[in-house]
């Protein structure tokens, strides 16, 4: 839902602004962004992005920024489309809630995520630290339970994160932290597409991921169909689908959640061609 609406909304900023930045892709899928680029808009990092932006639109992508990163870009004269998944929003203002009443959050994800960027600039001066993987979270939550015991906790979570992954990070940190405040922010599509990736992987031969490699819960759809021990690719176009995959009699095809129909739908014609 927060991909779709992103590019929806990035398509029609295309129309009625002469000039249209977004700050990193609106979509990890190179067709789509490509589309996108050309209608006028344009993918940039922070540092791209020209030093007078009167006229001109930016979009904050599904991802989201950081707020002090958003009234730069006002104070620069731009408009700004606010594409942020409602999601990511109610994680970042949950953030900064928690931050504000005190509690020490950690953040389940991946560090240099562009959703977790933003949500720690949410939490503001509020003590916060990134935990990529348990044994990470473990020893972050032994250096602060050595220093402040009895500090209060919460853990927020990326929300392409497993439920398995949030879960292991959560009992990792109770071994120290026992009242910790568990905030549910995984997205729904995304566990319901693990669910079903699980499932799937029961009646198939070998596996193709559809979806951009930037994107992380495409990486993580990925790792799922790896420990499986069955043949996987991700696909970012029916031309990346290994000549091997023809011999399998069931190829089973997930998707991340940006891949457009368009290319499932390419994928699917060329394994059944």
């Amino acid at each position: 839902m927060g991909v779709r609406r992103a590019v929806d909304m990035a398509v029609e900023a295309a129309g009625s602004c002469s000039r249209v930045y977004s700050i990193g892709p609106v979509i990890h899928n190179p067709e789509v962004l490509a589309a996108l680029e050309s209608k006028g808009v344009a993918s940039v990092n922070e540092l791209e992005l020209p030093e007078n932006l009167e006229n001109c639109s930016v979009i904050i992508r599904a991802h989201g920024i950081s707020p002090k990163t958003e009234d730069e870009l006002r104070n620069r004269g731009c408009k700004i489309i606010d594409a942020t998944c409602p999601r990511v929003k109610a994680s970042q203002l949950k953030a900064r809630e928690l931050a504000d009443s005190g509690f020490f959050l950690f953040l389940a994800g991946e560090a240099g995520h562009a959703e977790i960027k933003g949500i720690l600039g949410y939490a503001r001066d509020g003590f916060c630290v990134t935990a990529e993987c348990t044994a990470e979270v473990q020893r972050e939550a032994a250096r602060l339970y050595k220093t402040r015991g009895s500090v209060k906790t919460a853990l927020l979570g990326q929300t392409t994160i497993s439920e398995d992954e949030y879960s292991a990070v959560s009992e990792a940190i109770k071994e120290y932290f026992p009242d910790l405040k568990i905030i549910n922010t995984i997205c729904a599509a995304t566990a319901d597409r693990q669910k079903s990736l699980r499932k799937l992987l029961n009646h198939a031969e070998a596996v193709v991921i559809a979806g951009g490699r930037e994107s992380a819960n495409t990486r993580r759809l990925l790792l799922i169909a790896q420990e499986s021990g069955k043949p996987c690719v991700l696909a970012e176009n029916a031309g990346e689908i290994p000549n091997s995959f023809k011999k399998f009699e069931t190829v089973g095809l997930c998707s991340g959640a940006s891949t457009p129909d368009s290319v499932i739908d390419d994928i699917e014609r060329e394994l059944i061609s």
